[in-house]
């Protein structure tokens, strides 16, 4: 084990100098376990990936027939490979219309690379729209929309030409103008620790667009597939964007990101000139096999109608406890808020010899987040409060 811990420092790439360095040896529906044995609760689904938990039998089993028919054929968008089309005509089905053209590419951060290329391309226009506080990915274009400089300064000079508004802010919207090509917006922050849109402020988002001709773009990489209780927060909140960037749960638990427009507006990156985005990997069979198991999982499951009920049993749970200074909420997306950074740090550490898995937001150092598979039982969550309310009482 301490041979493998210093290989896994010497030879894999670090995020971060403090890694948490647990071996996982096998995962099953909300926990993994380590080969000593050691069982942890999973209660972020490895950051809203595994929504349908993990070593799914229904996604196991897609990811080996598919790896057995054919995996890696050619480079994306020249042969008609089933997995793909299925699955994209899935996702078509559960998205409103117009949104039934799908990019499959290989992860969030590159969705977002995408869609911002194609509002540029279809519009004409060269300025862009963010939230202040939200995270769209670690490319260089997704690093370019996110506002903190504490992430971007050593990486510089970022994109020219974006602008910033606040969540939940409508008089921020006249930075909106006819020279926007697109606003990329969350419709449910996440990384800013669940900030839940206000009555209106979406709709008045999209009317400021339609105004002035400026493309939508909702990030729902973290949102989508579920976590919201509606199968797309889109839906949730009743505000179709032009164009829709989806990843984490979209692959099932592997590699798949992609985004989402009308075939109108799609089609323009085909030509003048062609291959106006192009991934070797992007849409690979196996995940795409994946991610439509799992989409077919959470629709035979039934998963959408217990997820509202799960998320306010974890807000009953917790939320009377008196180290937590309030809870926000959308289906089971959570931020439970501690009112202090120096104690969320040290819950953390209480979680990490309790055997809960649970990660803060990159914009509140005062919150831990809750995002568990959406198979999560009545159980598994009451369970999981003892434990975290014994973490809170030791604060």
């Amino acid at each position: 084990m301490e041979i493998l811990r210093q290989q896994f420092l010497r030879h894999i790439g670090q995020t971060s100098p403090s890694p948490m360095l647990v071996e996982v040896a096998r995962a099953e529906g909300v926990c993994f376990f380590t080969p000593e044995g050691k069982r942890y609760y999973d209660i972020i689904a490895g950051v809203s990936v595994s929504n349908v938990g993990h070593g799914n039998p229904a996604v196991t089993e897609a990811v080996c027939r598919q790896a057995r028919d054919y995996m890696h054929v050619m480079v994306y968008g020249e042969l008609v490979e089933r997995p793909q089309v299925r699955y994209a005509a899935r996702i078509a089905e559960y998205l409103p219309a117009p949104l039934d053209a799908v990019y499959f590419v290989n992860s969030g951060a590159e969705a977002v690379e995408g869609a911002l290329k194609l509002a540029k391309r279809f519009t004409g226009r060269r300025r862009m729209v963010a939230c202040r506080n939200a995270y769209h990915g670690s490319t260089h274009g997704a690093m370019s929309v996110m506002e903190s400089r504490e992430f971007s300064d050593a990486y510089g000079p970022m994109l020219p030409g974006v602008d910033w508004i606040r969540f939940n802010e409508p008089e921020d919207l006249g930075r909106i103008t006819e020279e926007t090509a697109c606003v990329l917006v969350e419709p449910v922050q996440g990384e800013a620790g669940v900030r839940i849109p206000q009555e209106g402020d979406l709709e008045a988002l999209r009317r400021r667009c339609d105004e002035v001709g400026t493309l939508l773009i909702f990030d729902e990489i973290q949102t989508g597939f579920g976590r919201t209780g509606e199968m797309f927060a889109m839906s949730k909140y009743g505000v179709t964007p032009d164009i829709v960037c989806l990843a984490k749960a979209l692959g099932g638990g592997m590699p798949l990101g992609a985004f989402v427009s009308s075939g109108r507006i799609m089609e323009c990156i085909s030509h003048d000139p062609a291959l106006g985005h192009i991934t070797t990997f992007g849409g690979h069979p196996v995940c795409c096999a994946a991610g439509l198991a799992a989409m077919e999982y959470i629709i035979d499951e039934g998963l959408l109608g217990s997820v509202e009920r799960k998320g306010a049993l974890f807000e009953t749970l917790l939320g009377g406890h008196p180290a937590v200074k309030g809870i926000r909420r959308s289906g089971l997306l959570l931020a439970v808020d501690l009112g202090e950074s120096r104690k969320l740090y040290r819950i953390m550490e209480h979680f990490k010899e309790s055997g809960i898995l649970s990660d803060w937001f990159l914009f509140c150092d005062t919150a831990f987040r809750i995002s568990p598979p959406l198979t999560i039982t009545d159980e598994e969550v009451a369970e999981v409060c003892r434990i975290v309310v014994d973490c809170l009482d030791r604060l």
